[in-house]
């Protein structure tokens, strides 16, 4: 289900409820996908302004999840890491999220629908993909 996470990244599916504020599992997935990212480039990913993302870096670094340090090439930006903290509390909420989806799949759909479902995971991952130009 590691491809369903990273649609609830990319707020493709909603999200469920979860301790993460909202935006910041997104910014703590795409910092875990991509490597150090500044929040100009967060921003782009996520589709919202500067301003926004900023709040969320800001959040996060005060709980510990992430931090920054100067861009090697320009000192005047700062690059984004997760930190050993944010990564776990990435997996919690991917896993939070999993287990809810799971959990609707299986209210919600029979076996075939089920079966049809987890066929269709490749060919939603080739959309979005061409949907983010990934």
């Amino acid at each position: 289900m590691t491809e369903l996470g990273e649609f609830h990244d990319r707020d493709v599916l909603p999200s469920p409820p979860t301790p993460c504020r909202p935006g910041e599992a997104a910014i703590l997935g795409f910092l875990d996908r991509d490597g150090p990212l500044t929040t100009a480039d967060l921003a782009r990913l996520r589709g919202v302004t500067h301003q926004s993302a900023a709040k969320s870096v800001k959040d996060l670094s005060a709980d510990g999840l992430v931090h920054s340090e100067r861009h090697p090439d320009d000192g005047r930006k700062f690059l984004l890491r997760l930190t050993g903290a944010g990564r776990s509390r990435l997996q919690r909420e991917r896993t939070l999220r999993a287990g809810a989806l799971g959990t609707a799949i299986r209210e919600a759909f029979d076996p075939d629908e089920r079966r049809r479902l987890s066929e269709s995971v490749a060919l939603l991952s080739r959309l979005t993909a061409h949907l983010t130009g990934d």
